[in-house]
């Protein structure tokens, strides 16, 4: 059994059956991780949601910033924002069954067996892999019940930006929601930045790469995650970033986790919308 990881898809098919096909991805025997975000932006973004569904156990995917956005537009919680591709999903026939799908994703799945981890963005650097797990948990207790609905509506905002283990109720929950969702840069002392998107070159001297601050309790874990097209495909630091842009005309990449070093695969795509 091979088990690979893939960048985000936003909605673009046709370059993971690319790399599928590359790879000879057998779901019978093979096992296929996506970090997020399989929708928006690109031009497939049903196709996606049903391709990934009917792979079933095959395949493990986690929530990003963009499958939440999905499903608070479904819900009726904000409107679709004028870049958004997301019409063909919101008038499928099947869309309630898909969005009952996407809800039940996690948004967070460690793998004992390779030691791998898999995450849309990132964790706080006061986060161990203990607590990120509990964090996850509570999360996806949240967004299988009752109050759902609740959650995506009280997600968006920027507060609380700094981890503190006594945060309790939505605040604590939106906390929780933007570190696995929406993370790329921290303050020195630790909070997080839910601004800057630019390529570490470019960021601003007093932040500091997520997986790079220096007080990162998770140092030793392996971690694999994507949202940060900028970054692109980053090995260092016991992580791994598989957002390559491919969504901007960049390329889609696809790593083997089941070796000593991941091996990756990247295919061009042709892009179907500018950065911005």
């Amino acid at each position: 059994m091979a088990l690979y990881a893939v960048g985000d898809l936003q909605g673009c098919l046709d370059p993971l059956k690319q790399l599928l096909d590359r790879v000879r991805f057998d779901p019978a025997e093979d096992r296929l991780w996506l970090v997020g975000d399989l929708v928006n932006r690109g031009p497939q973004s049903l196709d996606c949601l049903r391709f990934v569904r009917d792979l079933g156990t095959a395949a493990t995917c986690v929530l990003g910033n963009h499958d939440l956005h999905l499903l608070a537009v479904h819900a009726g919680l904000h409107r679709v924002r004028r870049k958004d591709t997301l019409a063909p999903v919101l008038q499928a026939a099947d869309r309630e069954e898909l969005m009952d799908w996407l809800r039940r994703r996690p948004i967070l799945h460690h793998d004992p067996e390779s030691g791998w981890t898999l995450v849309h963005a990132g964790l706080p650097p006061q986060w161990d892999l203990a607590t990120a797990r509990a964090c996850a948990q509570e999360f996806h207790t949240v967004m299988q019940g009752p109050q759902a609905v609740d959650l995506l509506r009280r997600m968006y905002g920027d507060e609380p930006d700094r981890w503190d283990p006594g945060l309790q109720g939505w605040p604590r929950l939106r906390f929780i929601t933007n570190a696995f969702t929406r993370l790329r840069y921290c303050t020195r002392d630790g909070r997080m930045d839910m601004e800057h998107k630019s390529a570490p070159a470019q960021a601003p001297p007093h932040l500091i790469p997520w997986y790079a601050h220096p007080e990162r309790a998770t140092r030793g874990a392996r971690i694999v995650f994507g949202h940060w097209s900028t970054l692109g495909c980053h090995r260092g630091d016991g992580v791994l970033s598989l957002d390559t842009g491919c969504v901007w005309g960049a390329h889609m990449t696809l790593a083997r986790l089941d070796v000593p070093e991941p091996e990756i695969i990247q295919v061009p795509c042709r892009g179907h919308q500018r950065p911005g």
